[in-house]
């Protein structure tokens, strides 16, 4: 059964029984956007949680852990069902609060709770009805984000997903809204809480200027002092005209944002910090001269800024690993394409970026996030298509080279494992590496005049 069928089903149990289940959330807010619904969710009236429980056992199965809140979760679907609460704030963090399960709550004052206005639309899960006491649909239309009530500030995760709704949806910040985030700090937050709002905007955004600019004005990108750096820091002007690096990495984001649809989830990620962070090193050795000339010498090398950024929101040790390496090297694309460099220094930089399909995409983004002539953008992006395709030619787009000659060669050569191994393999791996040769058998002949056949 489709999943909107099995609402249907549940919300004509739950009629039957005496509640009304509404549409609530990101899936009305999709369904008048005209995008695809994932998951749904249903907010039940009129019914306790015993009643509700009782009512649906019969049409579905649930996960019943959060029922003591309210919640049930139906298995094997996207589906969630919540009771109606009021809450008061009585500490700090996401949990310093108090609950009361309320079904009889009136519309308007179950929506009062919802972070903004085009979250807080109801629909009738079985007639379709809309149910709209804060304008959502209005302010959907006009492309506004809007917070609901002063309860907003309750929960500042809030001002993160006002950053990745404004990156998705193209929306504007109400001034009023603005104004609120500016006074609500990021200190309550854990990490692990941040790190979903930033995916959804580096994975499904594609407005980052705007929401970026979001955190500067509501005065966020405080919290993020890698970002804030990067704010009136100059270029030069004959290299950037588009002006400071704030704005350049501004309209690198976006330019990566319509290259990120053929990539799985977790590459998208790393190309997305990667573009995000690639001129983080700017501000710190950015310097000018006495006639006033701009540069920036090294600043693909100073990597910590980019490492301590990814960190603070994630703890996944394998995104800097990533990440840092073509960040390291976002400027060698053109620079080995344009030298015609050779076969060695494009597998040197595979060993060390590791995937150069990646660093080669992170360049395109960089030239197309400077303001420039087509005639300059063009040959610019024929250089770094020069780079893909030598990468290509030498199968190192999306793999590292892998030594030829192993420990077992050493071995069956008479040589006895220990300290030696690994100078020996050293070589025949630098060898590999330029060019010496390619195929197991030249990798064996060449051991062979190595130990003196």
């Amino acid at each position: 059964m489709k999943t909107l069928d099995k609402v249907k089903e549940i919300a004509l149990a739950i009629h039957a029984a005496g509640g009304r289940a509404m549409l609530v959330g990101g899936c009305v807010r999709d369904k008048l956007l005209n995008t695809p619904v994932k998951d749904y969710d249903l907010e039940i009236y009129n019914l306790s949680a015993a009643q509700l429980f009782a009512a649906i056992s019969n049409v579905c199965e649930v996960d019943a852990v959060g029922m003591s809140f309210g919640v049930l979760k139906v298995k094997h679907y996207d589906i969630d069902l919540a009771l109606p609460r009021k809450e008061n704030k009585t500490g700090k963090g996401h949990r310093g609060f108090i609950m009361e399960l309320t079904p009889e709550l009136d519309f308007t004052a179950a929506a009062s709770r919802r972070d903004f206005t085009i979250n807080a639309i109801m629909m009738d899960a079985l007639t379709g009805e809309i149910i709209d006491p804060w304008n959502g649909k209005a302010d959907l239309e006009k492309k506004i984000l809007r917070h609901v009530s002063a309860a907003f500030s309750e929960d500042p995760l809030r001002v993160l997903r006002g950053m990745q709704f404004i990156a998705r949806f193209d929306l504007t910040p109400d001034a009023e809204t603005v104004k609120l985030c500016s006074t609500i700090s990021q200190s309550e937050l854990p990490p692990e809480r941040l790190a979903s709002e930033w995916e959804k905007l580096l994975l499904k955004g594609t407005h980052l200027a705007k929401a970026l600019n979001f955190l500067k004005e509501t005065a966020w990108v405080r919290f993020y002092p890698e970002l804030a750096a990067l704010i009136n820091c100059p270029q030069n002007p004959q290299w950037h005209p588009e002006g400071d690096v704030w704005n350049h990495t501004l309209a690198v984001t976006e330019a990566a944002a319509k290259m990120r649809k053929n990539l799985n989830p977790d590459d998208a990620l790393v190309f997305m910090l990667a573009a995000l962070c690639h001129d983080f090193g700017k501000p710190a050795c950015t310097v000018t001269d006495a006639d006033g000339k701009i540069t920036s010498c090294g600043h693909d090398s100073m990597t910590a800024p980019a490492e301590k950024f990814i960190t603070s929101i994630w703890y996944r040790k394998d995104l800097p690993e990533r990440v840092i390496p073509l960040v390291a090297r976002h400027m060698h694309p053109w620079q080995l394409a344009e030298s015609s460099s050779s076969n060695k220094a494009f597998r040197k930089l595979a060993l060390f970026a590791k995937r150069l399909d990646l660093l080669a995409d992170l360049a395109e983004a960089d030239v197309r996030g400077i303001s420039m002539s087509s005639d300059e953008r063009k040959k610019r992006l024929n250089t770094i298509d020069i780079f893909r395709r030598r990468c290509e030619e030498l199968a190192i787009a999306d793999s590292v080279p892998k030594p030829l000659i192993l420990g077992r060669h050493l071995i069956k050569k008479g040589l006895t494992p220990g300290a030696g191994f690994k100078p020996i393999l050293d070589h025949c791996f630098e060898a590999q590496i330029s060019g010496e040769f390619s195929t197991l058998p030249e990798a064996l002949d060449f051991l062979d005049k190595l130990c003196g056949k």
